[in-house]
């Protein structure tokens, strides 16, 4: 058996002030470094025993895994850091309230940004502070596709964990056993859309909640026998529209 575990980074600063974040490199709130001890401490109790560990190259999720890790004694365990596993880049709307831009564009308009699979919020200019281009963490990858967005729908983040789950990461498992990825909302849900197999339409609806450790168990043969989250019912209902509510109208 398998056990991969996928951990959306714990509240941000920017999740707390309801804002669309993206590539921005923002830090944990305090809740966020809160939600995290919780996850490890959840992780540990459970008996995981991890040997490799992936993460994006955003602070949020690098603090994220790193105190996950510390709760869970295991901060030796080799990580590796890739940009593939970034949240979805939201363009212009980066920094952006998003109850204020429901307030200018619509709740409908927002849901599309936020969950439509294939549209694309407004794209930045490339001489814009906040492109990646301008950022050095990513100058060694300007050659590679997807490596540098000036925007992205759901499809563009798909397009660039698939590849690397089936390259990298699902190979690792294999090898290791037991792995976590702390990562974010879109990458994850890119990855729970492949490995569920759910619908372009379906994916929409789907919220990941921050801190919160998801579970996939496979077989021998790689195929996915379950998945469920380390929370009650109860707690995961709540954290879930506490997600899905960012984007509506106060």
């Amino acid at each position: 058996m398998y056990k991969l575990v996928l951990i959306r980074h714990g509240e941000s600063t920017w999740n707390k002030e309801n804002r669309f974040t993206g590539w921005t490199d923002v830090d944990l709130s305090e809740r966020g470094v809160k939600e995290a001890k919780e996850a490890g401490k959840k992780l540990k109790e459970a008996g995981f025993k991890f040997k490799f560990a992936y993460t994006s190259f955003l602070k949020r999720a690098i603090k994220t895994l790193n105190i996950v890790l510390e709760e869970m004694d295991m901060l030796w365990i080799p990580v590796e850091k890739t940009w593939r596993l970034n949240e979805k880049h939201y363009g212009t709307l980066q920094g952006l309230n998003k109850a204020e831009m429901v307030d200018k564009y619509g709740e409908k308009q927002v849901l599309v940004w936020r969950r439509s699979y294939d549209v694309r919020p407004p794209a930045l200019e490339d001489s814009d502070d906040r492109h990646p281009k301008n950022d050095p963490r990513y100058a060694a990858y300007l050659n590679e596709k997807g490596a540098t967005p000036a925007t992205e729908a759901l499809i563009d983040t798909v397009d660039r964990i698939v590849p690397f789950w089936k390259s990298d990461i699902s190979k690792k498992l294999k090898e290791e056993g037991e792995i976590i990825v702390a990562a974010h909302g879109n990458s994850l849900r890119g990855i729970v859309k492949y490995l569920k197999n759910i619908s372009d339409e379906e994916i929409v609806s789907l919220n990941l909640p921050t801190g919160i450790p998801y579970v996939f168990e496979f077989d021998q043969d790689m195929n996915l026998v379950k998945d469920y989250f380390l929370a009650d019912e109860e707690t995961l209902r709540k954290l879930m529209e506490e997600v899905a509510n960012q984007g509506k109208k106060k």
